[in-house]
Formats: structure tokens, C-alpha cells, sequence
């Protein structure tokens, strides 16, 4: 069966990753079509959007995609694509695993948690407006709708996976109505899950706390959208920083595969980013399409090389280039000799 896939390389870094992500995909023997589309801020320069029309277009029809990083400007300059796209598609679930490698140095090593981050509303809505020409202001939007969706893909995610434990994220102390409201959202939820995965909350503070001093203590956390951006990048940072850590975001009708972060355009065309998260991403989109075997092969050649620390990224304590960890990766997977673009 071959699976016919866009590929959005990005900007800054990412042709190069996706490059290197692509070479360990086809490794596997999975039949792939690569529909590749272009976005980001040469397209910006090129149609006068980020985003063509084309790119939602394609991801559509084939209802899986694989994206590099795209670049977000900071303050000013066109919406996020990333944000732009989940909320097009309706990708309402963004899925961020945290997993301790062998090999990489961190402060612990048994770290194994999921965040599931609501993905449509909140303050990432993009409701805001000047209010005079001194102040600003954002509205944030929970609804019970997009809440009990969320926690109904942490808790079918925990059963589906095996996992023990489902954590809800919040400040409804402090903002009592729409919080709570996200809150009330999920303990509605698990009552349906009783005695199949145990449910907790915890306010978003004291979980970043929780988090750095006892992070075995959790296991699938479910947050509404900005604070599932933050605690995410916490989680990452627990194992070994943003290069390791993929992400993916699922809607009913498309999922687009994605690395947690950024474009670093001042690294671009040097051959030294780590693809590690958009290969992971890679995997967890194996898993998506029914690979698991395949999705399997992939994890465990990447965290075999990473253990061994012959071939891995400056980021890792190595030298080798990105091409140069892509090929190792592939090589491992495929048992032979590959080529990486």
C-alpha cells in the first residue's frame, strides 16, 4: 500500500531536515507519494501569502501532511502559518510526546510523558484589538464543546496506548469561568473512563513546579491551548531540548506531522540542525497511517544512534551533520547504504 503524503519542507532549516526526515521514511519500504507544496515567508515574497491556497488544498485531498518548521515573525509580520493551518483544517488536537533518550544528557532519565493540547480556541484564537493607541487587549475563548473534544482524545489516547494516567491543566482559581469551564469539561469526561485511567488536575503553576522536581509522578497531560504551548516546551526541555521533540496535530478529516521548534533561519544551508524531531514526527505519523512495525524501526534505529554518539548533531554533543545523522538513521532502518538529498 503506498500512502500518499504532502510534504511541506519550510523555511530556514527545514529543507534540510525535511530532507533527512524523508530519507528515514522511505527507509522503511512504506510506499510513499511526496505531493511536496511550498510555505512560509519565501511564498510571502513570491504570492503575497505564507500560506497559498494550494498548501491547504493539497493537505486536504491527501489528509496527512509532514511539515518542517516555518518562521514566525516576533511582534509584527503575517499570523502564524502553524496557527493558521491547525485552525483551516480544524486540527484540534496537538499531540507532544517527552520521552528520555539514551545518550542525551539531562537531568533525569526515565521521563515518558504525552501532552495533548487543545488547539482551536483559547488565546491563540487570535482575537485582539488595540483599545486606543496605548493598549491591547486578547480574548481568550473556552467553549464546553472544543474542551470535552480534547479530553476525549487524552482519554481515548491513554486507552489506545496503555497509559496509566490522565492530568488536566488549568487556572480555574484565578479565572474561574473560563477555565472552570475547561476544567468541568474534562472531569465530565473521565467519569466515562472510570476505572480505566485515573484522573487528576492540577493548576498550570504548580505543574510546572511538579513537573522539574517529580516528573515520574505523570504521564498524559491535557491542557487548553496556551498553556499546552508553554508546558510542552517545559516537557522537551526534561529530555533533552526542542530538537528532540516532535509533535503532531490531528483533526476528524487531516493530521499534519510536525517538529515543536522553530525555523532558526540563521542556521540555514549549514548542515548543522538536528532533524530528530521531524523524524520522530515522522514516526508518530507511521503510527497515524497504521505502520506501526515501521514507526517502531524508525524510533529504535534514531535512539540507537543517538545512544551510541558516533553520528549525532552538535546540539547532541557530536559533529556530524544533519545529512550525515539523517543517512546513519535510514542506513539503520533499511540495513543498507542510503542516500540523503
Amino acid at each position: 500500500m503506498s500512502h500518499r503524503v504532502t510534504l511541506i519542507p519550510g523555511d530556514g532549516i527545514g529543507p534540510e531536515l525535511a530532507d533527512a526526515a524523508v530519507a528515514v521514511l522511505d527507509a522503511t519500504g512504506v510506499g510513499f507519494e511526496w505531493e511536496r507544496v511550498e510555505a512560509g515567508e519565501a511564498q510571502l515574497a513570491a504570492t503575497g501569502t505564507p500560506l497559498p491556497d494550494e498548501v491547504l488544498e493539497s493537505i486536504r485531498r491527501n489528509r496527512v501532511a509532514l511539515k518542517g518548521p516555518i518562521t514566525t515573525p516576533v511582534g509584527e509580520g503575517f499570523r502564524s502559518v502553524n496557527v493558521t493551518l491547525r485552525q483551516a483544517l480544524s486540527l484540534y488536537a496537538n499531540l507532544r510526546p517527552a520521552r528520555s533518550m539514551a545518550g542525551l544528557e539531562t537531568r533525569y532519565q526515565d521521563v515518558d510523558l504525552v501532552i495533548v493540547r487543545e488547539n482551536t480556541e483559547d488565546l491563540y484564537a487570535g482575537i485582539e484589538h488595540m483599545v486606543g493607541p496605548d493598549a491591547a487587549e486578547s480574548i481568550k475563548i473556552i467553549t464546553r464543546a472544543a474542551s470535552e473534544r480534547i479530553a476525549r482524545f487524552a482519554f481515548d489516547y491513554a486507552v489506545a496506548n496503555g497509559r496509566r494516567k490522565v492530568t488536566a491543566v488549568h487556572k480555574a482559581n484565578i479565572m474561574k469561568l473560563s477555565d472552570g469551564l475547561f476544567l468541568e469539561s474534562c472531569r465530565t469526561v473521565a467519569e466515562n473512563y472510570a476505572g480505566q485511567v485515573e484522573f487528576e488536575d492540577r493548576i498550570v503553576d504548580n505543574m510546572c513546579m511538579q513537573l522539574v522536581q517529580k516528573p515520574d509522578l505523570y504521564d498524559v497531560l491535557v491542557l487548553p491551548n496556551l498553556y499546552g504551548d508553554i508546558v510542552s516546551d517545559l516537557a522537551a526541555g526534561l529530555v533533552g531540548g526542542l530538537g528532540v521533540a516532535p509533535g503532531a496535530n490531528i483533526g476528524l478529516d487531516a493530521a499534519v506531522f510536525e517538529p515543536v521548534h522553530g525555523s532558526a533561519p540563521k542556521y540555514a544551508g549549514t548542515d548543522t540542525a538536528n532533524p530528530t524531531a521531524l523524524i520522530l514526527s515522522g514516526a508518530l505519523m507511521l503510527r497515524h497511517l497504521g505502520e506501526t512495525d515501521a514507526a517502531e524501526r524508525v524510533e529504535s534505529a534514531l535512539r540507537s544512534i543517538v545512544a551510541e554518539g558516533a553520528t549525532i548533531t552538535a546540539d547532541m554533543g557530536g559533529s556530524a551533520g544533519t545529512a550525515a545523522f539523517g543517512r546513519a538513521v535510514a542506513e539503520r532502518v533499511a540495513g543498507a547504504p542510503v542516500a540523503v538529498a
